[in-house]
């Protein structure tokens, strides 16, 4: 979908008028079909092999698997894993039998969207792979590292396809309205406003300019700007695919931008992803994780401006409640930064998994009853309130025989600056108290 091609019946969509024939039409994807490139060797060598051609809607999959088939002069198989199931796959068995056995042509089994087939599916054509009879090609959005059973990856060459440059996309624009758009004419506000809700999303330009094109048909209008676009097109949404890769790199570079203080990074993504529909609650609750991860103690009121800010959208909604969300970033991105906690819990947390479970000392247990008293509970317990600035120096609060631990490390940042001191201090006291008793 990355090119055109004008051979195309007239009553069919654009995108399928305009899809490329050849190579030579294709915009985009140089780091694949350029000269020396993967691709572009392999149509080159006639080598035919599987392969999953992985990138967001509009990028060329689909064309690049036809013009696959036609190199090749293989028989082409298309399904959808959405509609197909395992009857599906055996038919496109049988017919590539029939295909063989008649010419002797190999056949392309084309499997779009491959990641909605479940593990048996895709093993119901994993033996005929193998066996040479189908050449695999599937086209997913997914990252195919967890949506594709480790034996067909393992036999599948793994092509990224990435979406078209904005100057790639204006290739495909003025291509495309020289062909279907004549007479007309698009100031730059127009054009810009055209590619930038296409999105890098070839399939879609293509769609809008249908959409412009049918618009004209009804308007005087020959000179397209900015605000013609804005009252004949609908409100179309930046590509995002909630629950998606797209989804889970972009929450990544938010949570990173805030990691890294940078508050306008962090803006940016945040709007990004409430333009394309995220759930503002969602990103909340990823902003209060955000404090606890990467703020910690080196700035506690973090945490509760994250919190203020999750309730205020709750009481005001969007859009207004996103503005106190938006401003928990700012304040978060510039916070003093600890991961110390968060690290400390974590090691807490192995060295449990990992240990026995270790008896409480005597000391540290409860003595209710005599009997219990009797046994020791209790006994030689220092009440810390009574001692030196409530502090029982030496005593501790391991089980019998854990080995040393530090676990918690503060940073030399924000308020654990001073959590660091005054640990540092109590751990002097320790050292000197068990010096004494020994």
């Amino acid at each position: 979908m990355d090119g055109f091609s004008t051979d195309n019946h007239a009553s069919a969509p654009l995108a399928e008028r305009l899809r490329p024939k050849s190579l030579a039409e294709v915009i985009g994807q140089a780091h694949l079909l350029g000269p020396g490139k993967p691709l572009a060797m392999a149509f080159q060598s006639g080598q035919l092999h599987s392969m999953i051609l992985w990138g967001p809607p509009g990028v060329g999959k689909t064309t690049l698997a036809r013009l696959m088939a036609d190199a090749f002069a293989a028989d082409f198989i298309a399904i959808s894993a959405v509609f197909a199931g395992v009857k599906d796959i055996r038919e496109a068995v049988a017919r590539a039998e029939v295909t063989r056995a008649r010419s002797g042509r190999r056949t392309i089994l084309f499997v779009d969207e491959v990641h909605r087939f479940n593990k048996a599916q895709q093993d119901a054509f994993l033996p005929y792979v193998e066996g040479g009879l189908l050449t695999f090609v599937g086209a997913t959005t997914e990252n195919p590292s967890f949506e594709v059973n480790s034996a067909l990856l393992s036999r599948a060459s793994v092509y990224v396809l990435h979406p078209l440059s904005a100057d790639e996309m204006g290739q495909l624009f003025e291509r495309a309205c020289r062909q279907v758009l004549p007479g007309l004419t698009f100031d730059d506000d127009a054009r810009s406003r055209l590619i930038g809700l296409a999105d890098g999303d070839a399939r879609r330009l293509l769609n809008l300019i249908e959409q412009i094109d049918t618009a004209t048909q009804t308007s005087p209008a020959r000179s397209i700007d900015g605000a013609f676009i804005d009252r004949t097109l609908a409100q179309n949404l930046r590509r995002f695919d909630k629950g998606g890769d797209a989804f889970f790199d972009q929450i990544s570079a938010l949570h990173k931008a805030v990691r890294g203080s940078s508050p306008d990074a962090a803006l940016y993504w945040f709007c990004r992803m409430l333009d394309g529909g995220a759930d503002p609650r969602y990103l909340a609750r990823r902003i209060v994780r955000m404090a606890w991860e990467d703020i910690g103690l080196a700035d506690p009121r973090a945490a509760r401006i994250a919190l203020d800010a999750a309730e205020t959208f709750e009481r005001l909604g969007s859009p207004e409640g996103e503005l106190a969300l938006a401003e928990a970033l700012l304040y978060l991105a510039m916070a003093a930064k600890s991961n110390a906690a968060y690290l400390a819990y974590n090691a807490a947390r192995g060295f449990i998994g990992g240990d026995g479970s270790r008896p409480v000392p005597a000391h540290l247990r409860n003595a209710p009853t005599r009997l219990m008293k009797n046994l020791g509970y209790g006994k030689d317990y220092r009440y810390a309130h009574d001692e030196v600035d409530a502090y029982a120096a030496g005593e501790t609060y391991f089980p019998e025989g854990m080995p040393a631990v530090e676990w918690y490390r503060p940073v030399d940042r924000g308020l654990e600056i001073r959590i660091g001191e005054k640990l540092a201090h109590l751990r002097e006291l320790d050292r000197q108290a068990r010096q004494k008793k020994d």
